[in-house]
C-alpha cells in the first residue's frame, strides 16, 4: 500500500468522509446496533457488499480512463439515490483536496467528464496519478467502508474506542481478501465489473435521508 493510498484512507484527509456514517446512524436509530458486539456483523456485511463494490471500481479506475462508462456502471449498481448522492458528495470533496495534492491532467479530464465523480472512481484516479496500484486503491476504499461507520458508532453511542478499533482490526483478513478480489478485476471492461447488492444498506440510506430532512441527524448519510 503506497503513501497515496494511506493518505486517501486517513480519516484526516479533507474529503468530507467524516460526515457520513455508511448507514450506521439509521441502524442505530432502529435499534439494530446497541452494543459493540453488534458491530462486527454490520461491518462485515458492509465490507463484502458496498465495500467490495467500491473497491472494485477504485481498482478499475487506476488503470481505466473511460470515466463516463465507469460512472454509468457504478450508478447502475447503486440503486439507492441517497447512496449515489453520498458517494458523489464524498467524491467531490476528495477531488477538491486531491487535485491540490496531486495535480494532473488526468484528474482534470475526469472532472470534465464527471464534475461530481463517485468517490471510488476519483480515489482510484488519484491513486494512479500518484504512482499507486489497483490493490492500494481497493484497500483504501475497503478500509474506509468499515472505518467510517466504526468511527460513527463511537460518536453516536459512546462506545469504547479501543474496543471498536479492535473490531476493525479483526477485519484485516477480510479487508485483504476484498482488496485482492477487487484488484483482480482491474483491467476488466467496466460493464463486467462485480455487482454485489446490499438492499438493506440501500433501504437504510433512503430512510436516513427522509429522517435527515425531518429532524436533526448527526451524519448526512
Amino acid at each position: 500500500m503506497g503513501i497515496s493510498a494511506i493518505l486517501l484512507a486517513d480519516s484526516r484527509f479533507p474529503g468530507g468522509g467524516h460526515v457520513h456514517s455508511g448507514g450506521l446512524e439509521e441502524a442505530v436509530a432502529r435499534g439494530l446496533i446497541r452494543e459493540v458486539r453488534d458491530l462486527p456483523r454490520f461491518l462485515h456485511g458492509r465490507l463484502w457488499t458496498a465495500g467490495y463494490l467500491a473497491a472494485a471500481f477504485a481498482a478499475a479506475s487506476v488503470v481505466c480512463r473511460q470515466w463516463t462508462r465507469l460512472d454509468e456502471e457504478l450508478d447502475a449498481r447503486t440503486p439507492s439515490p441517497a447512496q449515489r448522492a453520498a458517494s458523489r458528495a464524498q467524491g467531490r470533496g476528495t477531488a477538491r483536496a486531491g487535485r491540490i495534492a496531486w495535480p494532473s491532467p488526468v484528474i482534470d479530464e475526469l472532472l470534465t467528464a464527471t464534475p461530481r465523480p463517485h468517490h471510488p472512481i476519483i480515489t482510484g484516479a488519484l491513486t494512479a496519478v500518484s504512482g499507486g496500484t489497483p490493490r492500494g486503491a481497493a484497500l483504501a476504499v475497503a478500509y474506509l467502508a468499515v472505518s467510517g461507520p466504526a468511527s460513527a458508532a463511537v460518536r453516536l453511542l459512546g462506545f469504547d474506542p479501543f474496543a471498536v478499533n479492535a473490531v476493525v482490526a479483526a477485519l484485516a483478513p477480510d479487508l485483504d481478501a476484498v482488496a485482492d478480489k477487487a484488484a483482480d478485476c482491474a483491467g476488466t471492461d467496466p460493464a463486467r465489473l462485480p455487482s454485489p447488492g446490499s438492499p438493506a444498506l440501500d433501504l437504510l440510506a433512503e430512510a436516513h435521508l427522509r429522517h435527515h430532512q425531518e429532524e436533526v441527524r448527526l451524519f448526512a448519510s
